[in-house]
């Protein structure tokens, strides 16, 4: 009998103990005791340190187009942890969650949060007849978890910047590297715009594995995202899509199921604008410099009419990011400050106190506090920014949608 929803996932968050442990051998031999769920049909695998998300969400609207059963794999959740694992479209219900967590947990003697959870969504797919999956690197990408993956494969690269340094490398070089860990023999890899150095390194291992790199900016796919412009705002959106219509093109998409593909996406939380009694708020993902200066550039385009005193940015985020280098992007398109923390299970925080001495803005206890804060400096035809974490992006959503929320993890 399958134990409650509530009791799984209340195990399955004991497991963020364990933090994040990167290797395959581990989550490889759990799968193949439940019976080798990673082993599919074809499957379209993404890496990068921004984009990857959007990515997927816009190839996985283009398959559900073409006809095929999608599984849409993506980490971590914004507000409910079944938003991870999708398929066509939407949230698994609770009964196969619960289900399908109850056998991977059977299995976890020594598995971290991230590799019961991508069992869990092998298991989902699986047993739902998924034909095309499509999974999100969760971390770097050689020893993910989600590389265990088998089948016939489309991977892709979006960007690589500098985040994760401590797990993944300091160098663009050794980043790229770890990245480029998902690519397979003789199969296609997308890459979006590359640092020369990081391209070097995929090319590299594209060499050795006499896999083949298509860099997404042909006329072919500016053409497509002119005619069928993509329903994800923000200027960083094109670079993402124009990679999705590649890695659609190589899987024979038509050209009209990639088309609809692009319009009819929907991603929450990466630079979303959302109408509520607070005004409008830009709520944005952006947790490294990479994402704040793409948030900037987007800001640059809706914010052109408005004056910086007109904006305000809600801001926290983790600890360990390079949280000085947003906050400095951010500052020419933004006025008033407003700090709080995200709340995220096991994993430090930076202080608002430290923010706060770095550039001056408003301490606030809570979200909610700082958006009513903020829509009170910046009048009811301000703008409000939300960025810097996920975690703090999911917060928001919740309070100001009204929308449930499970526990945040980073894993």
């Amino acid at each position: 009998m399958t134990p409650p929803l509530t009791e799984l996932l209340a195990q399955l968050y004991q497991l963020t103990a364990r933090g994040a442990l990167l290797g395959l051998d581990r989550v490889r031999e759990a799968a193949e005791k439940l019976g080798s769920p990673h082993r599919v049909g074809t499957y379209v695998h993404i890496a990068g340190t921004n984009g990857k998300g959007s990515t997927a969400a816009f190839v996985a609207q283009m398959a559900q187009r073409s006809g095929a059963t999608v599984g849409l794999y993506t980490s971590p959740h914004l507000c409910r942890f079944a938003e991870r694992i999708s398929i066509q479209g939407q949230p698994i219900d609770d009964e196969l969650l619960a289900r399908c967590l109850h056998k991977a947990l059977q299995v976890a003697e020594t598995l971290t949060f991230f590799e019961v959870a991508t069992l869990a969504a092998f298991l989902a797919f699986q047993e739902k007849g998924v034909t095309l999956c499509v999974l999100e690197v969760g971390l770097g990408g050689r020893l993910d978890a989600t590389n265990i993956v088998e089948g016939q494969p489309v991977t892709a690269i979006t960007r690589i910047a500098f985040d994760h340094m401590n797990l993944l490398g300091t160098s663009i070089t050794a980043i790229a590297r770890q990245k480029a860990g998902i690519l397979r023999p003789n199969a296609p890899c997308i890459v979006g715009r590359l640092h020369p150095d990081a391209r070097a390194a995929i090319d590299d291992m594209a060499e050795q594995l006499q896999a083949v790199v298509y860099e997404a900016h042909s006329e072919e796919e500016i053409k497509m995202i002119t005619n069928y412009p993509p329903s994800l705002p923000g200027m960083f959106q094109q670079g993402n899509a124009m990679i999705a219509v590649a890695i659609g093109r190589h899987l024979g998409f038509s050209t009209q199921n990639i088309g609809e593909g692009l319009t009819s996406t929907q991603w929450p939380g990466r630079f979303e604008i959302v109408e509520t009694p607070y005004g409008y708020v830009v709520i944005d993902s952006a947790h490294n410099p990479d994402g704040a200066l793409a948030l900037k550039n987007s800001l640059l385009g809706v914010g052109a009419a408005m004056s910086r005193k007109q904006i305000a940015l809600i801001f926290g985020a983790m600890a360990d990011k390079n949280w000085k280098a947003m906050l400095d992007r951010l500052a020419p398109v933004t006025g008033p400050r407003f700090y709080t923390e995200p709340h995220v299970m096991g994993r430090a925080t930076a202080p608002p106190h430290d923010l706060n001495a770095y550039l001056s803005g408003t301490i606030t206890a809570t979200i909610e506090d700082a958006i009513r804060l903020a829509r009170a400096d910046v009048g009811p035809n301000g703008l409000i920014v939300v960025a810097g974490s996920i975690f703090l992006a999911a917060q928001a959503r919740s309070f100001l949608l009204d929308l449930p929320m499970d526990p945040a993890v980073s894993c």
